[in-house]
């Protein structure tokens, strides 16, 4: 059989990207929906600022801006509007100005603006980007983390002897600055101060004390992502530049957040455990000099990813099966309740007012597109703000519905099933499986904007789509994000074949035409399915892992893979030799597309090599996409929309026989 590889710069535009199928977006317009992130309401409540990501076709590039939102009356306006993106809004404390990120100018930068509009401000004018930021609870200074600039030593080196690295010792680390804010916006801006330096740490998180006195941070060793572990917890003096380390413990520690007085510190932590990828953390408090650490939140049975704390409590953010919620916690009684309703919705991103009586959030309940909301806290009641599902009213979108079925071994999987707009019970339609990576992502029955696989495309055909959240998949509990630990693809097989026979025993499927795609971990398990079975009549294989060995040597995150398969493939081979799919692909039958970036660092790129080569050596119809110059994630809606019409293409010849390969 013949194999192509096909080296992709810039693609060309084909029918594919303009023509309308049924009354769906098309890939083109798919690409182009607006979506607003980022809501952050101001101190006061009278205002949110959020952020609308709209699509530059001429730039190549996803683009944002900062509009404002009048909680009153719902009247929106944009704030920001310059070339390149100006992001992450962050009120004063005052209410009277806005901080924000923007790479007008090169590399991103802090700039100030008031919120009713006007000329920016330029705070920053470093040698290397700014990361992320916060104003000080008084409003005189903002702290914002950034990497070292390149050093003389090294310049003098790459000078002499050209680029080269070695490996886990040219690091560069990200620490700590402030810079003092003028009351008068037209003084000349001060310089910036530093407030941590040298190679001990790199900092990641960090959060303000209520009298604006001292910065709680984490910092691991160094940058490393297999370095995670180190993460721990530090308290720095703005005033003298001290640090001390307050929380030393095994696993990561992250995410400081100081309770309104002043005298502890709330943090997520594994709380000592080694195997923290899969398993659940919690939040533990410790005084802010230091001393014992109290755990708090064990009875929650999912990752919290906290917020604030607030004088009622901490609030937090947990996901609950296909919908994620707000949570209070308790501190002294360590009782847990659930804010936000109703329940078939979910919330994220979250801010809130200065004296807690107001969030923001973005929210999207069953088929509906993310929006910005505003609620009181006291009687949870979602008041919309946006109206980005505008975008949508010209179309006819399939429909999303939660579904369960009992997977192999008895255990209940959900997933999300979309169905044609004009959906006949009495018919058998063909099955495509859209399988999420993490492995603990998580599908909802909201409306997202895909970025890889034209959903509303596929159904308009004729397709029924299956999103499986499959073990490992997060908002189900520890036990069950832990069921494919040293099961990898195995059981994970396990619960999408058995969905797919779910469907097919209700007479919804026309079992001859099925066909699996997933990007990442849903790419290591579509990658699973064509060494595996003879199922599936196509497969497209994003950015997968066919080898586990071939990953572990290569990849960014090597923890990832001993802490999944408990060993180290020099320590036990064999369970290398199960989970992998290159191990079966003597069984493979099914034609594969196999797409990944040329950068890949999360999955390098030898294991797409080692698929399409071992598919071709055994005669498997194999076609091989490289999108030059990406690495894990296709982040341009160039490439994005060449993805999304291989896969397009790649289905509609093998499951519907309409276009014949290239």
């Amino acid at each position: 059989m013949k194999t192509t590889i096909c080296l992709l710069i810039v693609a060309a535009l084909s029918p594919l990207s303009f023509a309308s199928v049924n009354g769906v977006p098309t890939i083109e317009q798919s690409l182009s929906l607006k979506s607003a992130s980022n809501p952050r309401i101001s101190p006061d409540g009278r205002y949110v600022a959020y952020q609308v990501s709209e699509t530059n076709w001429e730039e190549n590039a996803f683009e944002t801006e900062i509009w404002i939102a009048v909680t009153a009356t719902g009247d929106r306006y944009q704030l920001t509007n310059a070339k390149k993106s100006s992001n992450a809004p962050a009120w004063s404390p005052d209410c009277s100005r806005i901080a924000f990120a923007s790479d007008r100018d090169g590399k991103r930068q802090l700039y100030m603006i008031s919120p009713t509009g006007g000329e920016s401000v330029q705070l920053t004018k470093l040698e290397t980007a700014v990361g992320s930021f916060a104003w000080s609870p008084d409003g005189r200074r903002i702290a914002f983390t950034a990497a070292e600039a390149e050093s003389k030593a090294r310049k003098d080196r790459k000078e002499k002897y050209g680029e080269f690295e070695v490996v886990k010792d040219d690091y560069t680390m990200t620490h700590l600055w402030t810079i003092e804010i003028p009351d008068d916006p037209k003084d000349k801006m001060p310089e910036p101060a530093r407030l941590t330096d040298g190679a001990g740490f790199t900092v990641g998180g960090f959060s303000w004390s209520p009298d604006s006195q001292r910065i709680a941070f984490s910092a691991t060793k160094d940058p490393d992502l297999g370095s995670g572990d180190t993460a721990d917890i530090y308290v720095a003096s703005v005033a003298d530049k001290a640090i001390k380390k307050i929380v030393d413990t095994r696993g990561p520690d992250n995410n400081p957040v100081w309770s309104p007085d002043g005298k502890q510190i709330a943090y997520e932590t594994a709380n000592g455990r080694e195997f923290f990828f899969y398993a659940n953390s919690v939040i533990a408090v410790a005084p802010s000099d230091g001393g014992a650490p109290r755990i708090l939140s064990d009875q929650f049975d999912e990752n919290p990813r906290m917020i604030a704390w607030s004088p009622d409590g901490i609030y937090f953010a947990g996901q609950q099966k296909t919908y994620a919620h707000l949570f209070r916690l308790n501190v002294p009684n360590k009782s847990i309740e659930r804010v936000s309703g109703p329940d078939a919705f979910g919330y994220g991103q979250f801010s809130f007012t200065r004296d807690f009586k107001q969030t923001a959030f973005i929210g999207a309940g069953p088929n509906d597109y993310g929006e910005v909301f505003v609620s009181s806290l006291a009687a949870f009641q979602p008041k919309k703000l946006t109206a980005m599902s505008e975008q949508l009213k010209t179309y006819r979108l399939a429909t999303r519905e939660v579904i369960q079925w009992k997977s192999t071994d008895g255990t209940v999987i959900e997933g999300i099933l979309i169905k044609p707009a004009d959906y006949d019970p009495l018919k058998k339609y063909p099955l495509l499986v859209v399988i999420h990576g993490g492995p603990t992502g998580v599908d909802s029955p909201a409306i997202n904007a895909d970025r890889y696989y034209p959903i509303e495309m596929f159904a308009a055909k004729g397709a029924l789509i299956l999103r499986p959240n499959y073990r490992g998949s997060a908002g189900y509990g520890e036990k069950f994000r832990s069921l494919n630990v040293r099961n990898l693809g195995v059981g994970d097989y396990w619960d999408v074949i058995s969905g797919v026979d779910y469907l097919i025993g209700r007479g919804m499927v026309d079992k001859d035409r099925v066909g699996s795609m997933g990007w990442s971990q849903g790419g290591y398990i579509s990658a699973f399915i064509t060494t595996s079975s003879d199922r599936f009549k196509a497969v497209s294989v994003g950015a997968g892992i066919s080898d586990w060995m071939t990953y572990y040597v290569n990849t960014d995150i090597h923890p990832f893979t001993r802490q999944y398969l408990k060993a180290t493939p020099w320590d036990d081979p064999e369970i290398y030799r199960k989970t992998s799919p290159i191990s079966y692909v003597k069984s493979a039958r099914t034609p594969t597309l196999i797409q990944h970036g040329e950068l890949d660092k999360r999955v390098p790129i030898p294991n797409a090599y080692e698929l399409q080569q071992a598919l071709e050596d055994r005669g498997v119809p194999v076609k091989m996409v490289v999108y030059k110059g990406f690495g894990h994630g296709i982040d341009k809606p160039k490439q994005q929309r060449a993805v999304m019409e291989h896969n397009y293409e790649w289905f509609s010849r093998w499951i519907w026989g309409e276009i014949q390969g290239k």
